[in-house]
């Protein structure tokens, strides 16, 4: 909890320090950074808005082994996308190369 009243109080402190200084075109771009805000955090608060703020105040997550056993099946998933557009695309050039040689072997037919 006091790392939370610790953060608040120096988003505050931070905020009434730019609202000291003129207002100069520098000042407006450095004085208050803005948190980089990703899709997966959007979908974490969505699925869970208490789990969301618990991250971001920086608690971690009890199931640590169901979230690492849920990374690996999300990998193996993705090496299983991978090969299936790699098995497709070697698919599809091997039928442009037996559509050219049929069209090569009917061309050598007629004349």
């Amino acid at each position: 909890m006091n790392r939370v009243i610790e953060s608040i109080s120096a988003e505050c402190s931070a905020h009434q320090l730019a609202m000291t200084q003129p207002l100069r075109l520098e000042n407006l771009c450095y004085t208050l950074p803005m948190p980089v805000t990703r899709s997966s955090d959007i979908g974490n608060y969505l699925y869970c808005r208490r789990a969301w703020w618990y991250r971001r105040q920086g608690f971690e997550s009890e199931n640590q082994s169901e979230l690492a056993t849920g990374t690996e099946l999300h990998r193996q998933h993705g090496r299983k996308v991978l090969a299936s557009n790699l098995t497709r695309t070697l698919g599809l050039v091997l039928l442009f190369v037996a559509l050219v040689l049929l069209v090569a072997y009917c061309t050598a037919q007629i004349f």
